[in-house]
């Protein structure tokens, strides 16, 4: 037998066309595989398995051999629909597939490798089987973490923002979208980081996260500083920002956190003017003090000084400019005499009599006071009282005072010409009467705010005010337990708010506000 001919039936032997040197090193290549394999007829059936398969499983040949593949590796005894069977679509479309199983607490990923031959078609399937537990298992505790920290983040009290590093955002919580506004991907909502900030902060901001004297770098702390919500609006804000390295120290994202600053601001607000309310009422309490000393002192030299000057003028010998001269002391004198009736209603020593008065007729009663109408003749005075009850515990006689003062005072602003408007209504949650006096004068400077209820602060000309009738207002105010202060001020007037309690009767008192017996 030559040569060709022993050629021929060794490849007839064989079945696959290959010599038996070349089968063998191929056998050799497929038993080296590191993952457990196995090749599979067309027919579904079992032809052999390297080594790896064998040593992993714990299985013989003649366990596998000749076996279906459905009975060895999906541990049943019918065969799979041929539209699920992954062998089936591997034979019939020619190319690899793979699918991840889980069976009992292993995972594995099973590859399916269809060997043709020289006309193309698949003669064998190379199954391999990867045993991924561990990658599974990392990778779930990835997801895990990665949900752990999504949950932080969109449960946290601090509005949290991410971008990329060409700065647009890639993350808001629910606490960022309700500080910057509606955030929805849509024309108009914010989705770019310098939309967050007054133009030109973004920059600053990311230059001062790269510069490493100040607070390291990619890291940065600002106390206070101002962002932009979707509507326009500036809210102060504590920030914290970061910058995102990866391994390599490239940037790759930002992050910052933001907590509002608007509460905060409110109660620091309340606090201050709190503390401004108590300085006043010890200036207001010391300088009673004082001025009630002051007018002691000087009521009796007056009185002499009016006693005699009188006696005087009542002399018929007197020749004309010493009448005349006498004249000027009285007047003077009495000039003196209402400023010291003044700083003791300003020192609060004269008596209180006080009654349950309705409120509305005390404003109507100190308006029909008023007897200077040629600084009226010109000034319209508009009511807008609440057409219901508000009681108020109070000595008309000083509210009356109280009132007029107000009104001149507003009148005086205005120089003769305008509109003085009188609102008054009350809250009964709060249990407070208001009243508000509204001019149409220029306004009170802002330098001036702040002294406008001092004793002896005036801008009027030496000799037309005291500068008592804005402090003695505040006294008498505060007697009542309430307060007066300034609601608006500017170029079209000046609002005046009067706050006061509100009477309620005994028996309309709940049992924990009644005073004890």
């Amino acid at each position: 037998m030559n040569s060709e001919n022993k050629k021929d039936r060794s490849m007839e032997k064989t079945g696959t066309g290959y010599e038996p040197d070349e089968m063998a090193w191929r056998l050799r290549i497929f038993d080296a595989l590191s993952y457990p394999s196995v090749v599979i007829s067309t027919q579904k059936n079992i032809l052999g398995a390297n080594k790896k398969f064998f040593e992993t499983y714990g299985l013989t040949k003649e366990d596998i051999l000749g076996k279906h593949c459905f009975q060895v590796f999906l541990y049943k005894d019918t065969p799979c629909n041929s539209q699920e069977c992954t062998l089936a679509r591997v034979i019939k479309d020619k190319k690899a597939l793979s699918y991840t199983l889980k069976h009992h607490y292993k995972w594995e990923d099973r590859v399916f490798s269809p060997i043709l031959n020289d006309q193309g078609e698949v003669d064998f399937v190379i199954f391999s089987i990867r045993d991924i537990t561990r990658t599974k298992s990392l990778e779930n505790q990835l997801i895990g973490v990665k949900e752990f920290m999504t949950q932080v983040i969109y449960s946290s009290a601090s509005a949290i923002v991410a971008a990329d590093r060409k700065g647009n955002i890639t993350l808001m919580n629910s606490v960022a979208k309700e500080l910057f506004g509606d955030y929805n991907g849509v024309e108009g909502s914010i989705r770019h980081t310098e939309q967050l900030y007054p133009p030109g902060k973004a920059k600053e901001i990311m230059n001062m996260l790269r510069d490493e004297k100040i607070g390291g770098k990619g890291k940065l702390i600002i106390p206070r500083t101002n962002i932009v919500n979707a509507n326009g609006k500036e809210l102060q804000v504590e920030m914290s920002a970061a910058i995102i390295y990866d391994d390599k120290g490239n940037e790759t994202a930002t992050m910052a956190i933001y907590n509002s600053l608007e509460d905060k601001l409110k109660v620091e607000k309340k606090l201050k003017d709190t503390q401004k309310q108590l300085a006043q009422s010890e200036k207001m309490a010391s300088l009673g003090q004082l001025a009630a000393g002051v007018a002691h002192e000087i009521n009796n030299p007056l009185t002499g000084v009016l006693f005699y000057a009188g006696l005087l003028l009542e002399r018929e010998d007197l020749a004309e400019d010493v009448r005349e001269d006498l004249g000027y002391i009285l007047e003077d004198a009495n000039r003196c005499k209402n400023i010291v009736k003044s700083l003791l209603v300003y020192s609060r020593s004269t008596d209180s009599n006080k009654r349950v008065v309705q409120f509305n007729e005390v404003i109507e009663q100190s308006l029909r006071l008023i007897r200077d109408q040629k600084k009226f003749r010109n000034i319209k005075i508009k009511r807008h009282l609440a057409d219901e009850m508000m009681l108020i515990n109070a000595d008309t006689s000083k509210l009356n005072q109280v009132i007029i003062n107000l009104v001149i005072n507003a009148a005086d602003a205005m120089k003769g010409y305008g509109k003085i408007s009188l609102y008054s209504y009350k809250n009964k949650i709060q249990k407070k009467v208001y009243m508000e006096i509204k001019d149409t004068g220029e306004g009170i400077p802002r330098e001036n705010l702040s002294k406008i209820f001092d004793p002896f602060f005036t801008t009027k000309e030496i000799g037309k005010s005291t500068g008592l009738g804005l402090s003695i207002v505040y006294g008498i105010i505060e007697e009542h337990g309430g307060r007066i202060n300034v609601k608006k001020t500017g170029a079209k007037g000046t609002t005046f708010i009067v706050q006061l309690p509100l009477y309620v009767p005994r028996e309309e008192l709940g049992p924990l506000c009644r005073p004890a017996d």
